[in-house]
């Protein structure tokens, strides 16, 4: 079985074009990504998926999914 996961993350800067926007996703890790299946702006939080923005989310829905990621993620360092 396949699970997939769509990862919450800011955009922080839209290139020129407005098909790519580069993603925070938190300490230190940004990507690019391809944002022309959504309307954002910077500032905004998306959830992002294969390398796709797939979904605008409201800030407050965005900081409590990135703060259950921070707490599944500290879960797998115990081991």
């Amino acid at each position: 079985m396949f699970v997939c996961l769509a990862i919450p993350g800011k955009v922080v800067d839209i290139e020129n074009n407005k098909e790519h926007a580069f993603v925070d996703y938190g300490e230190g890790t940004k990507r690019k990504v391809n944002i022309s299946l959504v309307n954002v702006k910077v500032g905004d939080y998306v959830l992002v998926h294969a390398g796709f923005a797939i979904e605008v989310l409201n800030k407050k829905e965005a900081r409590e999914t990135i703060a259950l990621f921070r707490e599944m993620l500290s879960f797998e360092e115990v081991k």
